[in-house]
């Protein structure tokens, strides 16, 4: 879940138990050249306070609005939509002809945000269910297959924990990769037991460090479907037990820095452990998309686009190549 809807739903919250009215919109489906996705969420406080978005600011005025004078969700969900043909598109400042339909939803004991924000604290996926009639919503745990519906009186949306990504080693390389995807809106953590590569993170805050052994924090963590793993060492002792706990957890993706011949040979290694051969082809390695990178950070843009990817469903047909020793050995890896 992107903290920026996190931070929509804590808001709303502390609104409504400071005395104010909020409602929450939520875009519940898009023609067209919609600005926002599906999923976008906004909070609307009764003096036009606002935190989110749910069109790029083509149409917040407006719906701001109306939520404002009691003329829409005053009482129950509702709801609307804005540039259903174009000169309404004109109008709102929409791309021509792009449509934005979304619920508002007037927030109220029934909501139970502070129970959803409770489960989302606890790293769970929740698949909330409100009934536009009656204003009341239910919590159960979401599976894989479950996505945002709206049937024009339920709506159901997917709430879980925003992407982790834990970085095995902390050289250059990692602090690049670490760095980037910060704003990509990933908790991330670095782990290294080595003393000697700790000091240089003092000035990312936003990252957690251990020095835990890799295998035995990637237990720790209950990496779920949200969740990454890029082993960054080429260090076997370090490297290789965490990528075998790595690979029988449900994490979506699982990457490891190296030669396509050293990935060969851990792959022969990995299968010896408590290992399948299943297993291991969720293991990308060498890691990220072959976009010629030669630096640390053009390896890190290359890691966190083939993160995307999978992240995304979207299946790449290019081949990697070998990472160049050059760019492996100013990465701090050694080949």
């Amino acid at each position: 879940m992107d903290n920026l809807d996190l931070d929509v739903l804590k808001t709303a919250l502390a609104w409504t138990e400071a005395g104010r009215r909020a409602t929450l919109g939520t875009v519940v489906r898009t023609w067209g050249s919609a600005p926002r996705p599906i999923g976008a969420m906004m909070a609307i406080r009764d003096d036009g306070q606002v935190i989110g978005s749910v069109s790029g600011g083509c149409i917040e005025d407006d719906l701001i609005d109306q939520v404002k004078t009691g003329k829409l969700a005053a009482r129950l969900p509702e709801a609307v939509s804005y540039g259903v043909a174009v000169d309404h598109a004109r109008e709102f400042g929409l791309p021509c002809g792009g449509t934005v339909q979304m619920v508002l939803e007037p927030i109220t004991a029934l909501s139970d945000i502070r129970g959803l924000l409770a489960d989302l604290e606890s790293h769970k996926i929740v698949k909330r269910t409100l009934n536009l009639e009656t204003g009341v919503a239910h919590r159960t745990t979401a599976t894989g297959a479950d996505v945002l519906a709206f049937d024009g009186a339920t709506l159901t949306t997917i709430h879980g924990p925003k992407y982790r990504l834990l970085i095995i080693g902390a050289g250059q390389l990692s602090k690049y990769l670490a760095t980037m995807a910060i704003p990509l809106d990933y908790q991330v953590t670095v782990c290294d037991p080595r003393d000697e590569y700790q000091e240089q993170w003092s000035d990312l805050p936003q990252v957690t460090m251990s020095k835990e052994m890799p295998d035995d924090l990637v237990i720790a963590m209950n990496l779920d479907g949200n969740s990454a793993v890029v082993a960054l060492t080429h260090d076997p002792k370090l490297d290789d037990l965490a990528l075998m706990e790595a690979l029988k957890s449900p994490a979506f993706y699982i990457g490891a820095l190296g030669s396509k011949s050293n990935n060969e040979k851990r792959r022969a290694r990995l299968l010896e452990f408590d290992v399948t051969a299943d297993e291991i082809k969720r293991l990308h390695g060498p890691v990220g998309l072959d976009i010629g990178a030669k630096t640390p950070s053009e390896i890190a843009v290359s890691v966190l686009a083939e993160m995307t990817a999978v992240k995304r469903g979207v299946t790449m047909t290019r081949s990697k190549t070998d990472v160049p020793a050059k760019s492996a050995s100013s990465a701090g890896c050694r080949l």
